[in-house]
């Protein structure tokens, strides 16, 4: 299925007294590109909430290989590789500015009625969309 890199430059906040990511970041460094990703094949969360589904986060798995460090301009890939059914998982991968290998993970997120709040699978429209991906 289709892939989307974002960059986003390390800025001080990201970073511990050591100049160096701090762990928890890359979290939302993911979510960065997962919004990207909804974008550039033409949704966005507002779109989706509005459409009444919610995509709450499940379950997170990330693997730290090498730092990253401040000011450092990181590039996160985010990409889907099976259709969803209840639950759409994302697979990430961090790289640095000389192309090293930062870190990779994933997330993922089930699909919720925003009115109920009841799980769902995933709708009809957004299948529509992936599906055409894969063409």
């Amino acid at each position: 299925m289709k892939s989307f890199t974002t960059q986003i430059r390390v800025e001080y906040h990201h970073t511990d007294q050591m100049g160096i990511v701090h762990h928890s970041n890359y979290i939302k460094f993911f979510e960065v590109a997962r919004t990207e990703w909804l974008r550039a094949i033409g949704l966005t969360y507002a779109e989706m909430e509005r459409r009444g589904v919610m995509m709450p986060i499940v379950d997170v798995a990330i693997k730290y290989r090498q730092p990253a460090y401040y000011d450092e301009l990181i590039s996160v890939t985010a990409m889907v590789e099976e259709l969803p059914m209840a639950r759409m998982v994302f697979n990430y991968v961090v790289r640095g500015e000389d192309g090293r290998d930062i870190a990779s993970g994933s997330t993922t997120l089930g699909f919720i009625d925003s009115v109920t709040r009841r799980p769902q699978r995933a709708p009809i429209w957004l299948m529509e969309v992936l599906k055409k991906l894969e063409e």
